[in-house]
């Protein structure tokens, strides 16, 4: 429905209502922009807000902190993006992360065969098949959205199963819902995956979120890069098995500093979360990786202002990896079981 309404407060909820009730902090809008299906999530006191487009990939395409952008995107509208799809915003990595070293690719002792011909992999350089299947797909169906007291949260689904051509590429047969949740300005994003095979399914996982900083340019920001160890890569960007110790200072300068990474051995805090962060004169943005989320992927090209924190449940090409023996960390998910996982952008010093 077109610029439908649901405000809430004090658990109350005015579904359909043509108004926002100015006493409730955290709100849900269903509205299209663009011609784009939109749901805004919108936390008042913290003047921050969230904007998912469900059939472009359920990409929360857009966070602000008082009209400061975090999310970084080279478009200025979400029909530009419609239009020309392109990696910004929270891209899901799904169902592998990163890149594959080829065409086939190992589950369970048992080797499967990419089909390029079904048109719905992408093919990456040197022959890396790259970023999964779900990017920019139009298959998310909204399942809930609600908002009260404690924050504000839109659940999508997409039964994978049901469509040949995804289980043409990865044959195993399930449900992924995506659930983001705004509540004390900041953002989760929580994944869970049903298994509704017969066999174990293998669990590849990751995101590949943009960030960007307002009050400074880029050579000027700091990172911070909690990890023990640095995987060595390939030409073709693809984990040796060997590994170095993290060699980056902390926190570490960007200026004159190009990071395309694979880091593992996160240094996590007490509560279990290892927290990346990029800093600017006074804005920072920290990513908060739950417990499942083991290897972190950071990229910040020259002369570009983003940098990416990319959780990540394994690391590049972690099918073949875990078959070639020298990754043991592979998870799966048992049949009838259910897998799931967060990380959360904090926003501060706006």
């Amino acid at each position: 429905m077109r610029n439908a309404l649901l405000s809430f407060t004090a658990g109350l909820c005015l579904s359909g209502a043509t108004s926002m009730t100015q006493a409730a902090n955290y709100s849900i809008e269903k509205t299209t922009v663009d011609s784009v299906e939109v749901y805004i999530m919108r936390d008042q006191a913290r003047a921050t807000e969230v904007r998912i487009a469900p059939e472009l990939g359920n990409n929360s395409y857009e966070m602000t902190v008082k009209g400061q952008k975090i999310f970084w995107s080279p478009y200025s509208s979400v029909g530009e993006f419609a239009a020309k799809p392109a990696h910004l915003g929270n891209p899901l990595l799904w169902p592998w992360a990163n890149r594959i070293d080829g065409t086939t690719y190992y589950a369970a002792g048992r080797k499967y065969a990419l089909d390029l011909e079904v048109g719905n992999v992408s093919p990456g350089p040197n022959n890396t098949p790259i970023h999964g299947l779900l990017v920019y797909s139009k298959l998310w169906k909204v399942k809930s959205s609600n908002a009260d007291g404690r924050g504000a949260s839109v659940t999508a689904r997409l039964e994978f199963w049901r469509h040949p051509e995804l289980m043409a590429q990865f044959p195993f047969a399930h449900n992924i819902e995506m659930t983001y949740r705004l509540a004390d300005g900041a953002l989760e994003v929580q994944t869970s995956v049903e298994n509704l095979s017969v066999e174990p399914l293998p669990i590849s996982l990751g995101y590949h979120p943009y960030f960007q900083l307002t009050d400074s340019p880029r050579d000027e920001w700091t990172v911070h890069l909690p990890a023990k160890d640095r995987l060595t890569l390939s030409s073709r960007l693809i984990p040796t098995g060997e590994r170095t110790t993290n060699p980056y200072g902390d926190p570490l300068a960007l200026q004159g500093v190009v990071l395309d990474d694979v880091f593992d051995g996160l240094v996590r805090d007490a509560d279990g979360k290892s927290r990346f962060w990029v800093q600017g004169k006074k804005q920072r943005v920290t990513v908060e990786y739950g417990p499942k989320f083991g290897v972190a992927v950071v990229y910040a090209p020259r002369g570009r202002g983003f940098i990416c924190f990319e959780p990540m449940t394994g690391p590049t090409n972690a099918f073949n990896a875990a078959h070639d023996g020298w990754y043991k960390g592979l998870q799966t998910v048992a049949p009838g079981g259910l897998w799931s996982e967060s990380f959360r952008v904090v926003p501060s010093g706006y």
